[in-house]
């Protein structure tokens, strides 16, 4: 078999010093995984499931052999703990958003997203047969004026962003975004992906913070992240939910996740909103990083940016030689010249070693 034609876009790769590759984690002090609580590092999930057994296949979709009791029990958890009328679980967070996005809108329909939304949202747009434009990243003039320029048209405008944005850690100004949405009629997407567990007295998220969840089309919560398990959900009205079942391709045409994995959520659900100490420790930790070079973030994700792929990975393999493990993050991932640390801060990390990984950057 000739694949030739890889091998050249891998060598674009490999001579932009961006060729991605799979790696084991050592031993080293984590500082690039979203275990942000601890859940897995501590086993809380299993410790909370101790004794009882699930079953690990579904058998098929939800609208075939895969749909039971304890999927449709624990999505009615989740939404009353999210204040939301209907919830709908999703194998992934990747397959929610683009599910979402790739279904809701319709021909003459535009979406406009925050220009750092994740790569599953800008797919899902992709797919959509809406026409869709991007505003600058958290830059409520530019939102307004696409807004403006859609004023008076018939078909819907959807406006999508993050409430934590996955790369530089900063929040969307949520209330500002809202007050546009009513102001020209355009209904309000958010992924909480990364403030789901962390953000809020109990990690309800920042639009329940905020008291906007009753001014939001839609909300995905995914479970990979600070849940320690796996899976993601969709928040909204009954309509929205019977709208995705039968629309939603992701939804439709993959295998339901599996009792054990909905378990498994449920059992997070349990946990984390009881983990205040943990939140309010993550949150002193983020004060250490108030230096030139990081980015301002009051979240558990932190970036130093090094300008440069080989730079970036020069610095991240400094960091190994201290027994830190942060991840490079690189061009394309991220626009060039903007490659960094992503540093991720978790309940089980130390002050002392936080600081020492501070110094190590400020010295690069």
């Amino acid at each position: 078999m000739n694949d030739d034609f890889l091998e050249r876009k891998l060598h674009e790769r490999r001579s932009s010093g961006a060729l991605r590759s799979l790696r084991l984690a050592g031993n080293q002090s984590d500082y690039f995984s979203n275990d942000y609580l601890g859940i897995v590092k501590y086993g809380l999930i299993e410790k909370q499931l101790q004794g009882q057994n699930f079953t690990h296949g579904s058998t098929g979709s939800r609208l075939l052999a895969g749909n039971y009791a304890l999927i449709e029990d624990t999505e009615k958890e989740i939404a009353l703990f999210h204040e939301a009328r209907a919830a709908l679980i999703f194998n992934s967070g990747f397959d929610a958003n683009f599910g979402l996005l790739s279904c809701i809108a319709q021909r003459g329909d535009l979406i406009l997203y925050d220009k750092l939304s994740h790569a599953s949202i800008r797919d899902g747009i992709r797919q959509s047969f809406a026409e869709s434009f991007s505003f600058a990243h958290n830059d409520l003039p530019d939102l307004e004026t696409k807004l403006q320029n859609r004023s008076g048209q018939t078909a819907k405008c959807f406006v999508v962003t993050e409430s934590v944005f996955s790369m530089d850690g900063d929040l969307a100004p949520l209330t500002e975004v809202v007050q546009l949405c009513e102001k020209y009629s355009a209904l309000l997407i958010v992924d909480e992906a990364h403030a789901t567990g962390v953000i809020g007295e109990r990690g309800e998220g920042l639009v329940q913070v905020l008291g906007l969840q009753n001014q939001c089309f839609a909300r995905v919560h995914t479970f990979g992240k600070a849940l320690g398990c796996h899976g993601a959900v969709i928040l909204g009205s009954h309509t929205l939910r019977d709208y995705l079942i039968n629309f939603c391709r992701p939804f439709i045409y993959s295998t339901a996740i599996a009792p054990a994995s909905v378990a498994a959520i449920q059992a997070s659900y349990h946990i984390f909103p009881g983990m205040k100490k943990e939140r309010e420790y993550i949150k002193s930790m983020t004060k250490i990083f108030d230096f030139p070079g990081f980015k301002k973030s009051c979240t558990p994700i932190q970036c130093f940016i090094i300008s440069g792929n080989e730079k970036v990975k020069e610095v991240s393999r400094k960091l190994g030689e201290t027994n830190i493990d942060a991840r490079p993050i690189l061009y394309p991932t991220v626009p060039l010249g903007e490659e960094r640390i992503r540093i991720t801060l978790h309940a089980f990390n130390t002050i002392e070693k936080t600081k020492k990984l501070v110094s190590v950057l400020l010295d690069n």
